[in-house]
């Protein structure tokens, strides 16, 4: 039997292993473009994220501060009370 002595640099191959590592590198490549527009225009980049926030809330039917704590708690309270101080404001007849 011969052994074959090859390195191989497999740093740029990004092949999720399950559905899990899928949704990490997705939220990543999120995190960046955020980082991206927040470069250009942090308030822009703010309202993205206080409307990611209160989608995700949403969405979970408004258990989302469950799987918070400490300061991501409060930035969820606050992205959801101004979401609605804008709702109350902004209605359409």
């Amino acid at each position: 039997m011969t052994t074959i002595d090859c390195q191989v640099d497999d740093s740029d191959i990004d092949v999720p292993i399950d559905d899990r590592d899928e949704g990490e590198r997705r939220a990543l490549e999120l995190a960046h473009r955020i980082r991206l527009v927040a470069a250009q225009d942090p308030e822009q980049a703010q309202r993205l994220v206080d409307e990611l926030i209160v989608a995700l809330d949403t969405a979970m039917g408004g258990t989302f501060s469950e799987h918070l704590d400490g300061v991501a708690r409060e930035v969820l309270r606050r992205a959801l009370a101004k979401s609605r101080n804008c709702s109350e404001t902004v209605r359409v007849p």
